[in-house]
């Protein structure tokens, strides 16, 4: 056997060994994992997953390469890449180039032949922590000691946001929608330009005069990075224009609209992250399987002095996934409707603000 050149070493002392690809490089970041097994390219490239180190429980990742037309945003936003096997000559006709040449182009490292299994149940069992891929030479208390002093980074959406405002536009639209780019995907903005909307990409920071400028018929709100107790200026949008506007969110975004109406939100122990979440709207009564990448939730207590009301939960824990205001034309839900890559069963909530946009344009 050819000796290891990489390791994983977990904030709780751990190790696991295994070989590099990707860029030759050493890293910190948030260790979590995803359960998906299909859609690596649009994960590494989801800003969700900006800084963090990512395991895939599916065994074999790289096998169908990269397709140009499969991003989701223009940069890879993973922080790193923790597989099972790797495969390095993929087989789809489509694939551009492997996953290794794009990882190690971005300065992304990653580790493979490690026992991703193992890891996952950590993760599962003592919650999110730091992880450190480094050489295989770099020793134990010098590993602890780099972990120590590392400080994860918190205020993730200014790093993933846009800097100027852009436009997505649509033959013979019907209405113009103003997105909070927390980390928008570009599978969201081609679900609203397939609805006939005119789509407007803001910064985070964008004032509600600025939004307002455009005149818009909705304000949507991306999913993202980060920890939403620091997107203090998104949250105070929603409150300045929550009851005279449409507002949809989704990931982050439903965080944000949940806290600008009063709600608590708190760190979960074990993330939701993957293509295969069952989650049951209360309305409907139907159980969609989703895709998620959550690190926070609702608290559902919190919700008893707002005007919200829980729309949808989780099967498996009963987490609140999503919401929506018994008096104004907001809701918001935890999963990721574009679903991509994933399942396209809740792609309909798109539909739903493009009706509470035709209503209240109507009213």
């Amino acid at each position: 056997m050819k000796p290891f050149t990489k390791k994983i070493v977990l904030e709780n002392g751990r190790e696991f060994y295994g070989y590099g690809f990707g860029a030759d490089r050493e890293t910190i970041c948030q260790i979590v994992f995803n359960t998906a097994v299909v859609g690596y390219q649009e994960l590494i490239s989801d800003p969700a997953y900006t800084d963090q180190m990512v395991v895939m429980t599916y065994p074999l990742i790289g096998n169908y390469g990269l397709a140009d037309e499969d991003y989701e945003t223009k940069t890879i936003a993973v922080g790193g890449l923790i597989v099972r096997d790797y495969n390095d000559t993929p087989s789809n006709f489509r694939y551009t180039r492997t996953l290794n040449e794009v990882l190690e182009e971005q300065g992304i490292p990653a580790i493979t032949g490690v026992d991703t299994r193992m890891i996952t149940r950590i993760i599962r069992d003592e919650g999110s922590q730091k992880a450190l891929l480094t050489d295989v030479a770099t020793s134990h208390e010098e590993a602890m000691r780099k972990l120590a002093e590392f400080t994860l980074p918190e205020n993730l959406i200014e790093k993933v946001s846009c800097k100027k405002r852009w436009f997505s536009r649509t033959p013979n639209h019907r209405f113009d929608v103003v997105v909070v780019d927390c980390g928008i995907k570009y599978s969201t903005i081609r679900c609203l330009n397939q609805r006939g909307c005119n789509v407007t990409v803001v910064p985070y920071d964008a004032s509600v005069e600025e939004i307002l400028a455009f005149r818009p018929d909705g304000l949507f709100l991306s999913s993202g990075p980060g920890t939403p107790q620091h997107a203090r200026s998104v949250i105070d949008t929603v409150k300045a224009l929550k009851g005279r506007l449409p507002i949809f969110g989704i990931g982050l975004g439903h965080l944000l609209v949940s806290m600008a109406y009063g709600a608590r939100v708190e760190k979960m122990k074990a993330d939701h992250r993957g293509i295969n979440h069952p989650i049951r709207s209360l309305e409907t009564n139907r159980i969609s399987i989703t895709s998620q990448s959550q690190s926070y939730s609702v608290v559902a207590d919190s919700l008893k002095n707002t005007d919200l009301e829980i729309t949808h939960v989780d099967v498996l824990d009963g987490e609140v996934e999503g919401i929506r205001a018994k008096s104004e034309p907001t809701f918001s839900v935890q999963f990721h409707p574009e679903s991509a890559a994933g399942q396209q069963y809740s792609v309909d909530l798109f539909d739903k603000f493009i009706k509470l946009m035709e209503e209240h344009k109507n009213a």
